[in-house]
């Protein structure tokens, strides 16, 4: 797919901050498993964080192609920095704030997300609530003005260093996707406890919390869009996220193929590169085309959103697709590797894991796949 001049000046740009500025840092945070925030600032100093927002809040008003070209480059080098910083704070919570927010609400709190003055989150999955956020059990009981909540999230990238959380809970009890309501919470309120989530498989840097709230009150011009809305901004941010994702994956696909070429060019067997055995070569074709088929994917769903178009079967198809082809990237680059690629001191074998994660979060693989059906045949599965 062509991409513009000015669109390949935005790759370019993140690819050189990426290499520059994200990728010597990776084995240190992932060891520490803290995520870099003065990276955010950077990125947001360099023009990588003002995403598809209009400039009158301190977007940088480009396109969601360029966006998704900025998620692949800085994905490609972190995914665990593409979750915090783009799909996270851009993807999900900018869209929600821009797509639902009142004009207050837009000026005030779109600047600083794009800024990196406060970083956000997004709290939508529950202990017993993930693919199915209609059945949220976080509940909002309107007292006067204000709104009191009562009930747990998990699984909350950023969770629990985010200064705003965008948090999703039923406002009418059983009345599942009609009652949801969302709302802005000050994630630094001594009435919310947060507990950080770890000894996860990959996605190291990216913090993860779980969210308590008991009879937490949150003042009634912190409700985003209406009661009832909620149910629309988790679909409308999610579908953002998604195509973020699929980005994200296509870099993971990148970097395992570089990585593979090099290596298949530099390591000897048998009297010889192993880049000139046919199996190993297969291998590299077969990643390649899953590359470049990803990255197709990914550039059609941005296209359709940029231009208006019904994007769901589009986001759905490059999320799906770009994720699973990224996991069996990293799985042929670690066979091709060798010894040497089930070691930290190569990047493949974190990419691995760091991709599993992309195929859970966001709807996994198996949602991905039954959202594509009802599109499809026009018969829901759920």
């Amino acid at each position: 797919m062509h991409l513009t001049e000015a669109q390949s000046m935005v790759y370019n740009t993140a690819k050189r901050f990426a290499d520059r500025e994200i990728k010597p840092h990776v084995r240190d945070r992932a060891a520490d498993e803290q995520f870099p925030l003065e990276i955010m600032l950077k990125m947001a100093q360099a023009g990588l964080l003002s995403g598809p927002f209009p400039e009158a809040y301190g977007g940088g008003g480009i396109d969601n192609v360029s966006y998704v070209l900025i998620c692949e480059a800085v994905g490609g080098a972190s995914p665990s920095v593409f979750t915090a910083a783009l799909t996270v704070q851009l993807s999900l919570v900018g869209t929600a704030v821009f797509s639902f927010g009142s004009e207050e609400q837009r000026q005030r709190y779109l600047p600083q997300l794009l800024h990196a003055e406060k970083v956000g989150a997004f709290a939508l999955s529950e202990p017993n609530a993930g693919s199915d956020p209609a059945a949220l059990e976080l509940t909002a009981r309107r007292d006067g003005d204000d709104w009191v909540l009562s009930g747990s999230k998990f699984w909350i990238s950023n969770g629990s260093l985010a200064d705003l959380i965008i948090v999703f809970a039923q406002a009418e009890p059983g009345s599942r996707h009609k009652g949801l309501a969302a709302f802005i919470v000050d994630g630094e309120s001594p009435e919310l406890e947060r507990r950080v989530i770890t000894d996860k498989l990959g996605l190291h840097a990216s913090n993860t919390a779980a969210l308590f709230f008991d009879d937490f009150r949150v003042g009634g011009d912190r409700l985003l869009g209406k009661p009832g809305d909620g149910f629309k901004i988790a679909q409308t941010s999610l579908e953002s996220g998604r195509t973020s994702t699929a980005a994200c994956a296509v870099g993971i696909i990148q970097t395992c193929l570089e990585a593979c070429v090099a290596y298949a060019g530099q390591r000897k067997q048998w009297g010889k590169p192993i880049a000139g055995h046919q199996l190993i070569q297969e291998m590299v074709a077969d990643m390649a085309t899953d590359c470049e088929a990803a990255r197709l994917l990914t550039l059609q769903a941005a296209r359709a959103r940029d231009e208006g178009l019904p994007a769901t079967k589009a986001v759905v198809m490059a999320k799906q697709f770009a994720t699973e082809a990224a996991v069996r990237a990293a799985r042929t680059a670690i066979s091709l590797h060798g010894g040497v690629g089930y070691l930290g001191e190569y990047p493949v074998e974190g990419l691995l894991r760091d991709a599993i994660g992309l195929s859970l979060y966001e709807g996994t693989t198996q949602i991905q796949k039954l959202i594509l059906g009802r599109e499809l045949l026009g018969v829901p599965a759920f």
